[in-house]
């Protein structure tokens, strides 16, 4: 079996066209979502990922087939004055699940964050993926807090399209 990660380069069409698969079969997954991508989405995101020099997206490829993949973001940390890398999108197909993909993209992220010199990692998980969160344990994620008796940090959001 071979298996490699690939960096995506979004003027390649075939690569393009693997991560749009790959995202919309996660889409479609309850964990992310269970509704397929739109239509407005599926012909505008590879263009949109193009203009976007903060934004980098990694394919694992499992005997040259489209495995698993990741969409990242470029932050800021203003308390650290660094950038961090927000791992946004996440997912290993169903058929390709146990061979310890999410591992090695998680390790290829965890490379690219430390070349560009950045302090951390972040990601938002459901609470009910008990399988992401175990894969991500693993790799040595945790819940974030500042101080144990404030809690955890929780994700929130606050839609501002009917799309989104």
């Amino acid at each position: 079996m071979n298996i490699e990660i690939k960096r995506v380069d979004y003027s390649d069409k075939a690569q393009a066209a693997d991560l749009l698969h790959l995202l919309n079969d996660y889409a479609q997954d309850p964990m992310g979502g269970a509704q397929a991508l739109s239509d407005n989405t599926m012909a505008g995101l590879i263009d949109a990922l193009k203009s976007r020099s903060f934004m980098f997206s990694l394919i694992c490829y499992v005997d040259d087939e489209a495995a698993a993949f990741t969409n990242c973001i470029e932050s800021f940390s203003t308390f650290k004055c660094k950038p961090l890398i927000n791992i946004h999108d996440f997912a290993v197909k169903k058929t390709f699940r146990g061979l310890n993909l999410s591992q090695r993209l998680l390790a290829e992220v965890e490379l690219i964050a430390k070349e560009m010199g950045c302090c951390k990692l972040t990601l938002e998980v459901l609470e009910g993926n008990l399988a992401a969160k175990n894969a991500y344990l693993k790799a040595g994620f945790s819940a974030y807090e500042l101080d144990p008796e404030m809690g955890s940090a929780l994700f929130w959001e606050k839609p501002l399209l009917t799309e989104c």
